[in-house]
């Protein structure tokens, strides 16, 4: 019997060896949330690191064997990255048959210019998804899909409390403000972090990290940050609460609006004086 080829192995972990932990995960949220409709033309955008290399294998498996037919173009932005980050780019897509579509732009350069030089994170993030929204409608797409996981969802909504004094976090789907017609959609959105590196070191496989210039040049930046912070305190809480991930993702699928002093929906602020002589 011919001896499987790695792209081979690392398709077939995720429907056998990490089926409960990746594929079960990912198709409940494809079907709880409603991320893929019959005729959608997905672009399935790859940054480079872990994340993104598992949810392009992930939909390439959902296009196979999955129900609902459609289309797919797996899309690379290169914000300004150094050869070495690009190389290991492209060598991971073709080591595991991702066929990459690449296009570039200087987001990585403005970002920092327009931050000065400082941490413009939050600008580049928006610079980078406008840019993906804007090639994946050239291309034909009407969705982006990005990889945020279920670590993701519960972290952005701890920040959010702790540091950004608002209840909120990232939704599983949304529709583009900018970009009519366009939405964005999140396939990990139940599926955990560590699940991801496992499946990533059981085959040997290598991703890029954070391929700022700016964090690059400052490793306190990453170390240092608000998420890691919030990463550092779930850990501890962890192991007196095994459950406390779970607890908190819960959570934000059931708040209750009757119990809150106040709320925002549709860009505007409410407050339960509103109907409390209703009640």
């Amino acid at each position: 019997m011919r001896q499987m080829e790695l792209w081979q192995q690392a398709e077939r972990s995720l429907i056998k060896k990490y089926r409960k932990e990746l594929w079960g995960p990912f198709i409940t949220a494809i079907q709880q949330y409603q991320l893929v409709r019959e005729g959608d033309r997905i672009a399935v955008c790859i940054s480079g690191g872990k994340d993104s290399m598992l949810m392009a294998k992930l939909m390439q498996e959902l296009q196979r064997h999955g129900e609902v037919p459609f289309e797919q173009v797996f899309l690379c932005m290169d914000p300004g990255y150094n050869a070495e980050n690009r190389k290991k780019i492209e060598e991971n897509a073709a080591l595991l048959h991702i066929p990459l579509t690449v296009f570039e732009t200087d987001v990585f350069r403005s970002a920092e210019k327009a931050g000065g030089g400082s941490s413009p994170c939050y600008l580049c993030a928006r610079m980078r998804r406008g840019n993906l929204y804007a090639e994946a409608r050239r291309l034909g797409c009407n969705k982006i899909a990005l990889g945020h996981h279920f670590n993701d969802v519960i972290e952005t909504a701890v920040m959010s409390m702790f540091y950004g004094g608002q209840l909120q976090t990232m939704p599983p789907k949304l529709h583009s403000r900018n970009f009519e017609g366009m939405e964005l959609i999140r396939p990990l959105y139940r599926v955990r972090e560590e699940d991801i590196v496992a499946w990533a070191r059981y085959h040997g496989l290598e991703f890029i990290r954070c391929a700022c210039s700016v964090a690059q040049r400052n490793a306190a930046l990453e170390n240092g940050s608000k998420r890691q912070e919030v990463k550092t305190l779930l850990r501890e809480l962890k192991k007196t609460n095994p459950n406390i991930e779970i607890s908190i993702f819960n959570s934000v699928h059931a708040v209750c609006l009757d119990t809150f002093p106040g709320y925002k929906s549709g860009g505007g602020e409410h407050s339960f004086l509103e109907r409390y002589d209703e009640a």
